[in-house]
This record gives structure tokens, C-alpha cells and sequence, in this order.
């Protein structure tokens, strides 16, 4: 069953964060409920819909930026109290306005999630957790990765609250007081969850262990979850899942007679969703699924059918009521109009006085620059408060630029010098259409290659002003943490030795791979398991002070460490004892990973070759039945062929830098230098079979 939703748009705040948008209950079974909002600019906004207009209930003055919201009150009443936090301090409000707490939570980090339940307040800063139970101190955790978000889960069965911390690392960490607890007795409780790369799932928290009941998989490769409410929109009598996506993109889930989940309502707004509720906003009766995105609009997707429109030849008869509003919108716009036209003027004349000063416009920048495990590269997503004007992007380090179908600039490259020092890799410039405030590109990094991505981005505001972001490309950028290895895999190592702290050796982990939290871990040892999103090799990296071992089964990982790792302590003036264990089995293991890859490259690069021969046959011959079957369907398929050689550029010559570095850093850790060899290595690989390749390799 498809349920269908009008979008309403109700009205604009300033930027705002991660679920800082919220509904108070209704009065009635059927009432409207009234919408908190807060934003950048410090301003909690309260609202509700009188005669389909937003009225304002309070509105606070501006201040330090609002990061998070949510409702509370005392146990068994309902849960129409707001509080929100700006920085380390948490203030709360009545439904009408007035403010009746102020706490300093006294933390030196800003608070970025917060759970609010009767006198307890769970809030959560960068790595720490606290728990205060009428403002005084109760329980605080250290989270060895950094805190996305809290819950904390209740039951009858329960006597008291159990916080569960969403963490970095893809993790859930349940806590038993100031301890972390894995045998803690959760009955049935279960947990909704969205990651980063756009998935979503239902784990059920068990006495010993968390099993996932479903998760959906991220095939069309929408955006990352943002937030996520439970609310039954459907009207079946079972809660349905609101989700909404950093693309843009709003979802409705119903379950179907099997439990199972099933995408029943999408819709696309222009920017990402930063939260989503369910409830009863515009009109009596009518259920919709509110959402407030990151320039602040706040936008209802209502069950209210919209009003017939009038077709050729009939008479359009609009009330008093929508008559008055449209009069009252044009009288709007015309201040707007004047305004606007004053500003310029003003602005105009103080900039050409002699005692003008220069101003520079602020504006805000919503960044994220990620791995995606599905296609091993990097999703760089910007998003601006204003329409964007132009985007520059520039390398020091070789990346490749890959095709997004989202994006409609046009982008155009300029020539570099990377010879010289400091020399570019990229200049690429993309030039956006009127409205677009938001930016998706796709970058490839080589591992060994590592250096600074920037992002310069100019919005459309006068004076022209510009905005620089900067990320790191490690030299194991293709690397993702995972939380278990195949321990049976061939696997070579390779062992630090000297006078560094815990801290230092951390540090070098933290510059060499991602997904690493920057904080040194508790305790004195770590482990950290890591598998690359192109090959499907692994990584074993455990240390303490004054020794490190890295365990992987692909060679080149070893050397690419070997390497960074020894330049990072020459720079502190650190000796290193550095010994290796290396297997011979790693490497065919390596080169049989590679093959299907390969082989599907190659042959992908022969089809489209062939595709100009064919299409010019069919136009001579008339049709292409004369074909045999597998030519026939070279051309059938030509379209997807052809968009799919042209989305992953480079990809070939990859595969071949790959196993051509493989070859080198094999004899390198024996001793001897085969850099000559190359040629012939790669007259194999343009005649490509595994086992002539896997004989070159052992031959040499």
C-alpha cells in the first residue's frame, strides 16, 4: 500500500544541527501540536498553525548555537518541556517560554547528544559520557571512540535507565553506570539505527550479546542518515519509520505482513534533512511527517488531500480566506522588493565613502568527506547556507575525479605542474547553476600517495568572499576499520621497536589510516582491525609504548607503513629497531584477490572497444541479427557499457600500479631491486592469465 503526502512549507530559521527540531504533545486525541525549533544563531523558536498560518508561541533572544534538543518532564506527565544545549551548558524552557533551568555541565568540550528523562540528564561530549540526576554528578564513561549519538532504554523489567552510545567506530556501546557492560540483562529491547553510508537496521540488545533483527541495504546509494522517527503515518496501527537522509532525501517504512520492511513514500528536498517527526502540525485529523532541513526550513509532508486545481475552461474560484493570503504575500514581496533595492543602495554608498570598512560575509558550510565501502572512494558532500557561485578543488596528491550522477555543475580542469615542489596533482573547478547549495563530489586516492585535498568555495554574495576546507588523504586511505580479521590468511609483519610513548605511536597510526579516533586510547595496549574497500585485504595494528606490530596479508600495506612510519619517528628523532616476517603465499594470495577484478576490467575495456566496430556494422548491414549472441549483446548493453568505463576512469591503470607495486615490494623486503623488470611484467598483463602472472611473480 503507497500512502500519498503533500509538501507544505511552513517557515525558515537559521541553520541548524542534528535533531534540534522537536513536537510537543497534543492536547487533544485530534489537535494540531505545536513545533520547537532551534538554530545556529542561538534562537529557540517555538510555533503552531492558526488558520493556516505559522503563529509564533515564544521565540528567545540569539545567542551561542544550539547543537541538540529534546523534550523531558516529570515521569507519568507529558513530555512538554524543552531543553536544549549551546556549548557545555544545557538551558530548559516551559512550552510558553520561560526559561527555569540553566546548568553548566562544566565539560571542555561543546555537548553533541543529549537524553532527557524525569531529574536525569545523559549528555555526551566528543569521547566523554555524563550522567547527572537533578543536576548533580552520578556517572561518567571515557568512550574509546568518538559519541554520535545517546538513547537510554527503559522497561518495566528495569529499575533503572541503561544509556547506549552510538559510536564512530559502527559500535553501540551499552553502560552499566560508569562501566562499559556486555553481560547487562536488556530484555527485549530493541534499537533503530542509521550509519553514514545510508543503511538501516533493527538490533535487538541481548544479555550477553546484540543480534541484528534486519537491516537494509543502501543499493541506490542515497545519502547518510541523519535522523529517524517511528510514528504510524500509514494508519495501519503499526509504527512506521520516518528517515531522513543527508541527500535530501525523506522516507516513510511500513512493515509488510511478514514484518519485514518495505519503502512505502520518498521525497526529495533540496537540502539535507537535519531532523523528522511524526504528528499533527497544519490541520486537525491529519497526520503528516514534519521535517526541519540545514538552511531551517521547516516543511510538513501532510495526508491533507491538496484542493482539485482547475482545468482548461473552468472558472477558478478561490476564497476569502486563500484570496487574503495570496494578497498578503504579494504586499510581502514588494517590502521584500524595497528593501533589497534600499540595501544595495546603502551598501553602495558606504563602500565608496572614505571612511568604509571592508566586511567580510559569514557564511556557513556543512562538510562531510567520507569513505564508501561499496566503490572504495572518497563522497565529498558540501553544503552551503546560500547558493554557491563556484567550488575549487586542488590536490598536492594524485586522486581521480569520479562521476556523480547528483551533480549538474560543470566542471573543467586546468593544467598542473606537479614536478615542482609543492606542485599540483588537480585543479578542477566547478561552476553550480543558479540555486544549487549543495555539492556531492566522488574522489579515488592511491594508497603510498598522501598529502591535503582543499575545497575552496565561493557562495553567490556580494563582496566576493571565499571559504577553504582541508582534507587529509592518508597514505592508507582505502583502508575502513572493521572489528574482526581472517585470521587464516596468509600474513606478513612487520615489528617497531624504541623509546616512544603510547601517545606517539598512536599519533603515527592516526596520520597513516582513517577511522582511527584521535584520542589516545585508555589502557596500555590497543588493537585495531582494518580491511581495504578495493582489495579486500586486511590489517592487524597492535601496539603500546615502545612497540608496535602490524600484521597484514598484503605486502605493499607492510611496506607503505615500513616507510611513513619510519619518516614520522626520523622526524622526532626517534630510532627505530625494525624487523620483518614476510610470506611468499602472501603474495599469489594477493594476485588471486586482484584476478576477478582485473578480469572484469579487462574485459569490460574490451567490450566498449569493440562497440564503434559493431554499431558501424549494424548501420551497414542494417540490423545486427547477422551477430553472434555475445556481440549482440555488446550492443544492447552499449549504454550501460559505456556509462560504466566511464565512471570508474583510471580503474584499470590501478590495478596495474597495484600489482606492479606488489612486484616491487615483494624483492624489496629480499633485498633486490627489479624496477627493470617492470616492462615485462606488463606485457604479461596486457596478455593477461593468472597463472602466467603467478609464475612471473615466483620466476624473477
Amino acid at each position: 500500500m503507497e500512502i500519498h503526502l503533500n509538501r507544505v512549507d511552513y517557515m525558515q530559521v537559521g541553520v541548524t544541527s542534528q535533531k534540534t527540531m522537536r513536537l510537543l504533545p497534543a492536547l487533544g486525541k485530534k489537535a494540531t501540536q505545536k513545533v520547537a525549533i532551534a538554530d545556529h544563531d542561538g534562537i529557540l523558536t517555538c510555533f503552531g498553525m492558526k488558520k493556516g498560518e505559522a503563529v509564533p508561541v515564544f521565540k528567545t533572544l540569539p545567542g551561542q548555537k544550539i547543537s541538540r534538543m529534546d523534550l523531558g518532564g516529570a515521569l507519568g506527565t507529558p513530555q512538554e518541556k524543552i531543553f536544549v544545549c549551546s556549548g557545555s551548558q544545557v538551558r530548559g524552557f516551559t512550552k510558553k517560554g520561560k526559561q527555569f533551568l540553566t546548568f553548566e555541565a562544566n565539560l571542555t568540550e561543546s555537548i553533541n547528544a543529549m537524553h532527557v528523562s524525569g531529574a536525569d540528564l545523559f549528555v555526551c561530549a566528543s569521547y566523554i559520557f555524563n550522567h547527572y540526576c537533578d543536576c548533580k554528578d552520578q556517572d561518567y564513561y571515557l568512550s574509546g571512540d568518538k559519541i554520535n549519538d545517546i538513547i537510554c532504554l527503559s522497561s518495566e523489567n528495569l529499575t533503572r535507565l541503561v544509556p547506549v552510545l552510538a559510536c564512530q567506530d559502527r559500535v553501540l556501546r551499552v553502560l552499566q553506570g560508569s562501566e562499559l557492560a556486555y553481560d547487562i540483562e536488556v530484555p527485549g529491547e530493541e534499537i533503530l539505527y542509521g550509519t553514514t553510508d545510508g543503511k538501516i537496521g533493527l538490533v535487538q540488545i541481548g544479555e550477553h550479546s546484540a543480534a541484528t533483527k534486519w537491516e537494509i541495504d543502501n543499493d541506490k546509494k542515497k545519502g547518510g542518515i541523519l535522523c529517524i522517527d517511528t510514528y504510524d503515518i500509514i494508519g495501519d496501527g503499526v509504527s512506521d519509520i520516518l528517515v531522513g537522509r543527508d541527500d535530501g532525501t525523506v522516507e516513510v517504512y511500513g512493515f509488510d505482513s511478514a514484518s519485514e520492511p518495505t519503502l512505502r513514500f520518498e521525497h526529495v528536498l533540496s537540502e539535507s534533512v537535519t531532523s523528522i517527526q511524526g504528528g499533527c502540525v497544519g490541520k486537525e485529523s491529519y497526520d503528516e511527517v514534519l521535517t526541519a532541513t540545514y538552511t531551517g526550513w521547516v516543511t510538513g509532508l501532510t495526508t491533507e488531500p491538496q484542493k482539485a486545481e482547475a482545468g482548461p475552461g473552468d472558472e477558478v474560484k478561490m476564497s476569502k480566506e486563500t484570496q487574503s493570503k495570496v494578497e498578503a504575500l504579494r504586499a510581502e514581496l514588494e517590502q521584500l522588493q524595497v528593501k533589497v533595492l534600499q540595501g544595495r543602495e546603502q551598501y553602495q554608498q558606504t563602500s565608496q565613502s572614505s571612511t568604509a570598512v571592508s566586511a567580510v560575509p559569514v557564511f556557513s558550510i556543512n562538510d562531510k568527506f567520507t569513505l564508501c565501502q561499496d566503490d572504495a572512494s572518497y563522497s565529498l558532500t558540501l553544503e552551503v547556507q546560500t547558493a554557491i557561485d563556484n567550488l575549487l578543488l586542488q590536490s598536492d596528491v594524485p586522486i581521480d575525479l569520479l562521476d556523480v550522477d547528483k551533480n549538474s555543475a560543470v566542471v573543467s580542469f586546468s593544467e598542473c605542474d606537479s614536478e615542482q615542489p609543492n606542485g599540483n596533482f588537480l585543479l578542477a573547478t566547478y561552476r553550480c547553476q543558479a540555486n544549487t547549495t549543495r555539492l556531492e563530489l566522488k574522489v579515488r586516492s592511491i594508497e603510498g600517495q598522501y598529502g591535503t585535498l582543499q575545497a575552496y568555495i565561493t557562495p553567490r554574495l556580494q563582496p566576493k568572499t571565499c571559504q577553504v576546507r582541508q582534507y587529509q588523504i592518508k597514505p592508507l586511505s582505502l583502508h575502513q576499520r572493521t572489528h574482526s580479521i581472517d585470521q587464516d590468511r596468509p600474513m606478513n609483519r612487520l615489528s617497531l621497536m624504541g623509546q616512544f610513548s603510547f601517545a606517539e605511536i598512536h599519533s603515527w597510526v592516526v596520520f597513516c589510516l582513517p577511522e582511527v579516533p584521535e584520542k589516545t586510547p585508555a589502557g596500555e595496549s590497543i588493537t585495531f582491525y582494518f580491511h581495504n574497500t578495493f582489495l579486500g585485504t586486511q590489517l592487524e595494528a597492535t601496539y603500546c609504548k615502545g612497540e608496535g606490530h602490524f600484521r597484514s596479508d598484503n605486502i605493499s600495506t607492510i611496506s607503505i607503513l615500513s616507510d611513513v612510519l619510519s619518516k614520522e619517528a626520523t622526524k622526532r628523532k626517534i630510532n627505530l629497531n625494525i624487523s620483518y616476517d614476510i610470506s611468499d603465499d602472501s603474495v599469489s594470495h594477493t594476485l588471486k584477490m586482484i584476478h576477478p577484478k582485473l578480469e572484469y576490467q579487462l574485459l569490460l575495456a574490451r567490450k566498449v572497444q569493440l562497440i564503434d566496430a559493431l554499431k558501424e556494422l549494424q548501420v551497414h548491414e542494417g540490423n545486427a541479427d547477422f551477430l553472434i549472441p555475445e556481440y549482440r549483446n555488446i550492443l544492447d548493453e552499449s549504454a550501460n557499457l559505456l556509462e560504466e568505463y566511464k565512471k570508474q576512469p583510471a580503474h584499470l591503470e590501478r590495478l596495474y600500479g597495484m600489482i606492479t607495486d606488489l612486484f616491487i615490494d615483494k624483492f624489496k623486503f629480499k633485498g633486490q631491486n627489479v624496477k627493470t623488470k617492470v616492462s615485462s611484467l606488463l606485457e604479461i598483463l596486457d596478455n593477461y592469465d593468472l597463472n602466467s602472472l603467478l609464475n612471473f611473480f615466483n620466476e624473477v
